[in-house]
């Protein structure tokens, strides 16, 4: 299992457009199972929209995504990018 964390920047928080973009993201690596939470949160799957939208992320909250399959390094490696560039 790969766990990441970060930090949300973006001043609106994660709202619907970068939750789908999260999404769309996640499940590029169908063979992972991916899940994301808040601080405190009860993870959810990174695959579905409901899911992530239901984090109500915040500006200045901390995610914290934990991958398990195969690649999971690399996979983790990549949604940390995709987190610094598009949250």
């Amino acid at each position: 299992m790969a766990t990441i964390t970060h930090i949300i920047q973006d001043p609106l928080g994660m709202h619907a457009r970068p939750a789908g973009m999260l999404v769309k993201e996640a499940s590029k690596y169908p063979q992972c199972t991916i899940h994301v939470s808040v601080e405190g949160g009860t993870p959810v799957d990174a695959k579905r929209i409901m899911g992530v939208m239901k984090l109500a992320a915040k500006q200045g909250m901390t995610l914290t995504v934990t991958v398990t399959g195969e690649n999971e390094d690399t996979v983790a490696l990549q949604l940390q990018d995709f987190l610094k560039e598009n949250l």
